[in-house]
């Protein structure tokens, strides 16, 4: 006990934490517990650490195969973590697989084999089904965001990959939201809510415009001149709508970037750069390709 406490404190002070904020706090003993468990928080709440934590305590460094699976939506996801993973320092190694990476190197990281892999659903599955490593040492199960990746069509994907892991017997779900329900092919096993869904109540401030026409793009002009010049997200829910979005702010003398799933991988990175420095203060991005972007500057 006393070791896996100094190990959690070496970890937080390479993230500059003093301490895990009551819901990390609570997910931790809970997952400690050995129960399944779904965890419900707002985005930017530090869900990524409060499941981590726990989890790589579990890990047996004797053990030369995948033991923990985490299931993402998206490619940003899925790098995000496995750099959380890395940053904490653990010594275990850990890999991201995700449509678009290229399999040769997916065959290379799997040569010696992660304790954990990070992957997007239609990936994972696809090795599954080649047998590519041995599903039946993996001890847990994390499906973080689950509710986008049901979104987005990746239930018979992740219903296939439950199937196929024979020894699990820890399940963590995590989500922003209360809109999706839980799947049945999870299996969970009479799970433990966290719920604080609540806490990010008053974090966020909603301001509502209304458009005097249908198109909103005039509208949406004016609102972004009123703002002024700080860094922002503007959402779209396909990326056709991007590039129409684009075309309109370009005319519009309105710099800014654009940030979805079509994008090569070094387009998207030189976007998010660019965002970052201040070269744009604004990003158009679809909900999916955003999650896991990592700005605290964002103001609106």
């Amino acid at each position: 006990m006393l070791n896996t406490v100094k190990s959690q404190k070496r970890i937080l002070d390479k993230f500059g934490i003093e301490k895990l904020n009551p819901m990390q706090e609570e997910a931790r003993l809970a997952i400690q517990s050995g129960k399944d468990i779904v965890l419900l928080s707002p985005t930017g709440t530090g869900k990524t650490l409060a499941f981590l934590l726990p989890i790589v305590e579990t890990l047996d460094a004797g053990c030369p195969e995948v033991q923990v699976l985490i299931l993402v939506p998206s490619r940003e996801l899925a790098l995000q973590i496995e750099q959380v993973i890395r940053e904490m320092g653990t010594g275990f190694k850990t890999n991201a697989f995700y449509g678009g990476r290229a399999g040769s190197q997916d065959k290379i990281d799997l040569k010696h084999r992660p304790a954990i892999l990070i992957g997007t659903p239609g990936r994972i599955a696809d090795h599954l089904r080649r047998s590519s490593f041995p599903s039946g040492f993996i001890h847990t199960l994390v499906l973080d965001e689950f509710d986008k990746s049901l979104e987005v069509g990746f239930e018979k994907e992740m219903t296939e990959i439950a199937a196929a892991l024979p020894n699990v017997s820890k399940r963590i779900l995590t989500s922003a939201t209360h809109a999706v329900e839980i799947p049945q092919f999870v299996g969970l096993n009479d799970p433990l809510f966290i719920d604080y869904l609540h806490e990010g109540i008053s974090q966020l401030k909603v301001r509502t415009i209304l458009s005097p026409s249908k198109d909103k793009l005039e509208t949406l002009v004016m609102a972004l001149c009123h703002l002024g010049n700080q860094p922002g997200i503007v959402f779209c829910n396909f990326k056709d709508t991007i590039q129409r979005v684009s075309d309109y702010l370009t005319k519009n003398n309105i710099g800014h970037g654009c940030f979805y799933g079509g994008m090569e991988q070094v387009e998207r990175e030189r976007a998010l750069i660019k965002f970052r420095n201040g070269t744009h203060q604004i990003i158009i991005a679809t909900d999916l390709a955003a999650r896991g972007i990592d700005v605290p500057e964002i103001k609106f």
